[in-house]
Formats: C-alpha cells, sequence, structure tokens
C-alpha cells in the first residue's frame, strides 16, 4: 500500500509528464559559493539524515491512555452508523469553507445586476434610463437567486453531545499529529523553552493539552482549556478522566476548563494554541480582534501587534524563514503552505493502519529572534534522482526557489543532507543577501 500512495504523491508534485529533466530546465542552482552554513564541517560526528535542519517526524502515536479514553467512550456510546458519520463528517469539514464577508457579498450583487439589468430592461430602452417597480422587482430575484446558487452557505457548527462523539472519532488523532508537529519544532530548535502555562483555544476534545504534557509535562502546570461548547468540553474532561463516566482522578493535573476566555489583560501564558478553530468564526473582523486578544496572552510562543504592557514584537518562528508576505499566496495562482505528519489513527476497524494529516501551521514568537539561522523551508516532497536532488525552497529573501544540488557542485555534505530530507525540513544553507541564483 505504501508504493501506490508515494506515487500518486510524486505525480501530485511533479505531474503526469515533463519529469525532472524537463523541470531542471526551469529550476535554479544554489550558487557554490552558499555550500553549508558556517563551515564544512558543520556536522560534526552527525550523521547525515540527522542534520540540523531536521525537522520531521516519522509518525505519530496518541498516548496510550488516550486510545483506551477514546475507544471506551465510543462503546458506551448509543451513535448509531459511527462510521457513515464519521466518514461524512470529515468530508464536510475538510471542504468547509470560511463564511463570506459582508462587503464581497455586497460586491458580488453589484457585479450580477449589472450583468443582469440588461436581460430585465428591454433592449429598446435606453440603458440609462431608470427601472420600472415591476423591472426593479424582476431584476432583485434574479440577483438572489443566482446568490444563493453560487455562493458558499456558511453555518456556525453546534456541538451536541452525539456531534462532539462523531467528532472525536474523526479528528482527535488527526489533530493531536499535526499539533505534535507544531511543538516538535519548538522543541528541536529552541530546547531551553520550558512552558509552565498553557492556553488552548477552541480546544475541541483537549489534544492540544495532551500533545502539550507529552512534549513539556514536566514543566506545565496549568493547561486552560476554553471551548464555546459545553458539550465538547464535557467530552474533553471524560477523555482526560480515562472515559468514565463518574468523576474520576485526571490522568495529569492542571487541567482546566471554560467557555470564556479570561477577562484581566494581566493573565497571560508561556505557550497559546488555537488550532483548527480560527476558521469557525464568523468574520474577518473577529478573527483579528481573537488573534490580538490571544498575542496579548501570550508570553513566549502563538500560533502582532504591538501592547503597552508588552512592547517586544511579534517574531515569525516557522514555518516560514522571513518576515515578508507569503510568496505562495500570488493573487494570479494561490498555492496553500501546506505540510504532511504520518501518524497512527485510533484503533477503529474503519481507520487505516497509517494516516497523514495534511496541515497548515504558523509559530510566533516574542521577541527579535536572535540567533535564528535564515536556512530556507523545504515546501515540497523531496526528489532524488541520479547524482542530483530536486528541492523546493522558501527562502529567507521571501523567495521561492527550486534548487537543483549535486555533489559536485555544492558538496557531498549538503547533498547527502538535501537527499535525506523530507518535506516540513529546513535545509542547512545560507543564501547570501542580495545575489542573484544563475539559471541551471
Amino acid at each position: 500500500m505504501a508504493a501506490p500512495a508515494a506515487a500518486r504523491r510524486v505525480r501530485r508534485f511533479w505531474g503526469p509528464r515533463g519529469g525532472p529533466s524537463t523541470l531542471r530546465a526551469f529550476s535554479t542552482i544554489i550558487p557554490r559559493v552558499s555550500q553549508v552554513d558556517n563551515s564544512s564541517d558543520f556536522l560534526g560526528n552527525i550523521p547525515h539524515r540527522r542534520h540540523p535542519g531536521v525537522l520531521h517526524l516519522r509518525s505519530v502515536r496518541l498516548p496510550a491512555e488516550l486510545v483506551k479514553a477514546a475507544q471506551l467512550l465510543v462503546e458506551q456510546s448509543t451513535v448509531h452508523g459511527l462510521k457513515d458519520q464519521v466518514v461524512a463528517l470529515t468530508n464536510y469539514l475538510w471542504s468547509r469553507k470560511r463564511p463570506l464577508e459582508a462587503s464581497e457579498l455586497q460586491r458580488r450583487g453589484q457585479q450580477l445586476e449589472q450583468q443582469l439589468r440588461e436581460k430585465v430592461q428591454p433592449r429598446t430602452a435606453d440603458a440609462s434610463s431608470p427601472l420600472t417597480d415591476a423591472e426593479k422587482e424582476k431584476l432583485q430575484r434574479r440577483v438572489l437567486n443566482r446568490l444563493r446558487k453560487t455562493t458558499y452557505h456558511w453555518e456556525a457548527l453546534r456541538y451536541t453531545d452525539e456531534l462532539s462523539l462523531v467528532y472525536m472519532a474523526a479528528r482527535l488523532d488527526g489533530g493531536f499529529a499535526a499539533v505534535s508537529r507544531a511543538f516538535h519544532e519548538i522543541q528541536k530548535r529552541v530546547p531551553a523553552f520550558a512552558p509552565r502555562t498553557l492556553l488552548d483555544f477552541g480546544s475541541g476534545t483537549g489534544s492540544v493539552s495532551w500533545a502539550a504534557h507529552g512534549a513539556w509535562g514536566q514543566t506545565l502546570r496549568e493547561y486552560l482549556c476554553v471551548d464555546s461548547s459545553a458539550p465538547m468540553l464535557t467530552l474533553a474532561e471524560r477523555l482526560l478522566q480515562g472515559g468514565s463516566e463518574s468523576p474520576q482522578t485526571p490522568l495529569f493535573p492542571g487541567v482546566y476548563f471554560r467557555q470564556f476566555l479570561p477577562v484581566s489583560p494581566k493573565v497571560k501564558f508561556d505557550l497559546v494554541v488555537s488550532a483548527f478553530s480560527l476558521n469557525e468564526l464568523p468574520s474577518l473582523a473577529e478573527r483579528r480582534e481573537t488573534i490580538q486578544t490571544l498575542w496579548r496572552k501570550t508570553d513566549g510562543f502563538l500560533g502582532g501587534d504591538k501592547v503597552v504592557h508588552d512592547p517586544r514584537e511579534a517574531h515569525v518562528f516557522a514555518p516560514c524563514p522571513h518576515h515578508l508576505p507569503c510568496p505562495r499566496l500570488n493573487p494570479e495562482r494561490p498555492l496553500p503552505c501546506n505540510y504532511l505528519q504520518a501518524y497512527h489513527p485510533l484503533p477503529f476497524h474503519w481507520n487505516l493502519a497509517l494516516k497523514e494529516e495534511l496541515f497548515s501551521f504558523l509559530i510566533l514568537r516574542r521577541g527579535p529572534g536572535e540567533g535564528e539561522e535564515p536556512w530556507p523551508r523545504i515546501t515540497q516532497a523531496v526528489l532524488g534522482c541520479a547524482r542530483h536532488v530536486h528541492c523546493h525552497l522558501c527562502c529567507a529573501d521571501g523567495s521561492l526557489q527550486h534548487a537543483v544540488i549535486t555533489a559536485r557542485r555544492h558538496g557531498r555534505d549538503l547533498y547527502r543532507c538535501a537527499r535525506l530530507s523530507h518535506w516540513g525540513d529546513r535545509l542547512p544553507v545560507t543564501m547570501p543577501p542580495g545575489e542573484a541564483v544563475p539559471g541551471e
């Protein structure tokens, strides 16, 4: 099963025709002067497969206690057709879009009105003459009918006890895997970071707290889970108690559940997370306000604005190696900045032995980020060919580059590092500022 899936991924990124030889004509070469960052002996005794830019995780496993609790909740439930409901909810969530802004809806309505005006108004009439009342009514009906057919109908999700359980069975494992990957990046690059407090906005099943406990359980003393859904909070608390219907000692202490954020601006947290929840807010204005509120409560990492009580600016920690506009959000051809994480799903009979979570993430850090290496991020699957490697990179100057790396031109160390890197890793190479990258 693994080989066909890998082949599909290669076709996804390289296309059905052309192949590497054709793409090399449109690629760039990292200049010879770039070499490997700092010195030729940057690896020391470290194997190439563990070079300092490696950030990927082979596969994520949920804690055994969490798996057991989820299984117990499913066994105790009276939900009928759980598998079908899980599939339906998964498909719905992946196809779900953000609500359309009122200004955009108005713009589309005006555009449609201009297009349909000629069909309503007789051809013999002057196009600049006002419409009669009957023509106006007919035009409005047509515009509204067309908008209903072409506009995404967003509705807020209301999580009942049953829907919360279905969500747990569908998304607990994948969400845990994505958050674990983001936390792993912080751990690997800032090993001295030892948070004592965590705020999880839109906490859902509590997977963020479980992942944080696995990463920093020795130092974390407070986990604050905030979710507007009371049934979801109840479910998360039961998972923390091993799935038991009666109150039990939680599997790890210090977890608190609330439906609203703390009001006091003095209440701050070392680590603030909002996973798979911001897109559930009904407007851009509310999303911005929420992000600003969460940033004000951040003392370390968030995933900016300046505030009076903490003037430290936001520093983009990951995945971007720069503070510039995202080069993938080209208005003509926007591409999502996605990453893959393999994981072992909950052992329900409808799940595969191994699955992959496709996700986007952003980590902000307070402070200037001094000492951070401006290494480029690998944004697609690495393709190794005979004596050369194709890497798609997001670079510190805000550009996207398709680099072809060879041992002859770039040294054996960088070539081996690139060949053994994965999608989402950073390539330990420095691009000289202001230097043009020659074509192949």
